[in-house]
């Protein structure tokens, strides 16, 4: 059974830097890309940043410059370091990964929990 545990979070001033983490576990084969997404509340979900394998990352033009995602191929992880956050960056955040299970020849999509990221004085 594969697995992504979040971390990270919280309530933050504008200005501020939070960062997200997110590991993923048990019977793993592969990872493919692992992505974040957001949703607002009243508002679409939002992909926010992927990075492949072998490492292209893309941004929402919102975010770019400012957060940066990165990923540990050996522990399975990826983080989204976020800076100079702003109010309309308060969401819900849900990690992503595209992993190959152990055993299995066939892709699937896996989630997160999600964590909340609120940003307000």
């Amino acid at each position: 059974q594969v697995q992504l545990v979040q971390s990270g979070g919280g309530l933050v001033q504008p200005g501020g830097s939070l960062r997200l983490s997110c590991a993923a576990s048990g019977s793993i084969f592969s990872i493919y890309a692992m992505a974040w997404f957001r949703q607002a509340p009243g508002k679409q979900q939002e992909l926010v940043a992927v990075i492949t394998s072998g490492g292209p990352t893309n941004y929402t033009d919102s975010v770019k410059g400012r957060f940066t995602i990165s990923r540990d191929n050996a522990k399975n992880t990826v983080d989204l370091q976020m800076n100079s956050l702003r109010p309309e960056d308060t969401a819900l955040y849900y990690c992503n990964a595209v992993i190959t299970p152990g055993g299995s020849t066939l892709r699937r999509e896996y989630w997160g929990q999600g964590t909340q990221v609120t940003v307000s004085s």
